[in-house]
């Protein structure tokens, strides 16, 4: 197809605008191959470019500025996909896709860029349409009587959308996409981004193998859900993994040596929403679920409602329980969860304060600074006195040193610092859970006290 068009492309004389060679061609492709097109263009890509560059070249059509085969995908991705959003959709650099309104597009990139895309819609309601199909892929309508939908397009993509009456007609349509962890991130990279020193990420991962519960906390955005999907990572394949997750899975923790045998040991499971109570599946039915299925570690992807109890539940009877929630800092994380926890039960908020410091010991807080980068800011420990109350002190954190502003850009400089050590008894738990003393010593050497 490539060599045809680049072929007859050259004599193109009919130079037309691109939206009036695009409703020649649907009319076209609409009329003689409607059913293919509907059944599964993704499948039928091949065939359908294919019409689509005949059609050029018989006719001599062209857009000026377009060579034939950037002409030839622009017109399948407007028909078939979902228009220049594609390309930004499927990438491996890209983060969120923030619609303002239909020649207003943002995208922010995994370094932390904000740019306006590179195209627009074309109208309003065009916007409309793209974002329409967008949703209908995962059975998701937007019209008058739902004007507002929230969800997911598929495992990994966020979407929350508001259409007219919520705004302006004359906008189109406001969307915010999120693509969850595009990149699968190592020790390595987090560390060349310095979000973290080696020390930490080895200090809470061989915390995690040895069973204490952890949350990491922060804002949308901040990178949570990378940092906990490595954690798991490196959690030895013999150790039984389920994971939980609200919506669509963003969870991708199989491993697979090269003739396809799963090396590791993992279940990954996710919510099914239902307005008959019967058979809807939430997060907390699923926590049930889990504690039958004999794991080592569970993972909660995001506490936000009554399943914080069942999650601190699960902690306290020995499970290793990995989480996440929104919180401004390390002992906020905790009245988060009180509060999340007076969702399920009315119990008093000190009892339930008392609960969640002791399923959750370890709590790292991870923010997204102003110049973009993402830095664990802080890991505390929540110790439990003999006396029963509870001291949280700091284990890591990071110091900033000085904020500037270069060329109208923001720089931050600062340095990661080791406060303290892991309390006494957090120490004989571990020990307790089979960590060598050799280990222990390691990961308990060399505090830096500012």
């Amino acid at each position: 197809m490539s060599r045809n068009i680049g072929l007859f492309y050259n004599v193109a004389k009919n130079k037309k605008g691109f939206s009036e060679v695009l409703k020649e061609i649907q009319e076209y492709l609409s009329s003689k191959y409607a059913t293919m097109i509907a059944n599964n263009p993704a499948e039928q890509k091949q065939q359908i470019t294919a019409f689509i560059a005949k059609y050029l070249t018989d006719y001599r059509l062209g857009v000026e500025g377009m060579d034939g085969e950037e002409l030839v995908e622009r017109l399948y991705t407007e028909m078939a996909e979902f228009s220049f959003l594609t390309q930004y959709l499927f990438a491996t650099n890209i983060e969120e896709i923030n619609i303002n309104s239909w020649k207003d597009v943002k995208i922010t990139y995994s370094d932390g860029r904000v740019l306006p895309s590179t195209e627009k819609f074309s109208s309003p309601e065009h916007a409309v349409d793209v974002v329409r199909r967008l949703l209908h892929k995962s059975g998701m309508i937007l019209d008058n009587s739902q004007p507002g939908v929230v969800g997911h397009l598929s495992n990994k993509i966020r979407i929350t959308v508001l259409g007219n009456p919520i705004t302006d007609a004359d906008k189109g349509v406001a969307a915010s996409i999120r693509i969850v962890n595009p990149q699968k991130l190592r020790r390595n990279d987090f560390i060349k981004n310095n979000t973290a020193t080696a020390q930490m990420l080895d200090f809470l991962s061989t915390c995690l193998r040895y069973g204490l519960s952890m949350c990491v906390t922060g804002s949308t955005g901040s990178g949570k859900t990378t940092l906990m999907s490595w954690l798991l990572s490196t959690v030895p394949d013999e150790k039984r993994i389920f994971t939980i997750e609200n919506g669509c899975r963003e969870f991708d923790l199989v491993k697979e040596d090269e003739r396809g045998n799963v090396i590791n040991n993992v279940v990954h499971t996710v919510t099914r929403y239902s307005e008959d109570p019967k058979q809807n599946i939430d997060q907390e039915k699923l926590l049930e679920y889990a504690l039958t299925c004999n794991p080592d570690v569970i993972c909660v992807g995001e506490m936000k409602s009554a399943e914080a109890f069942a999650a601190q539940e699960a902690a306290r009877t020995g499970h290793a329980v990995i989480t996440t929630t929104h919180a401004n800092s390390c002992t906020a994380t905790y009245h988060r969860m009180v509060t999340l926890c007076t969702q399920k039960y009315d119990i008093n908020d000190k009892t339930l304060y008392n609960l969640v410091t002791e399923a959750f010991p370890l709590v790292m807080f991870i923010k997204k600074l102003e110049d973009n980068s993402r830095k664990v800011m802080e890991i505390t420990e929540c110790e439990i006195c003999e006396d029963g109350t509870r001291k949280i002190h700091t284990l890591f954190r990071y110091h900033i040193t000085e904020n500037t502003v270069v060329d109208g850009k923001v720089q931050i400089k600062g340095k990661y610092q080791k406060v303290g050590n892991i309390s006494q008894s957090l120490q004989k738990r571990l020990l307790e859970n089979g960590m060598p003393v050799s280990l222990l010593e390691k990961i308990t050497e060399g505090a830096d006290v500012a």
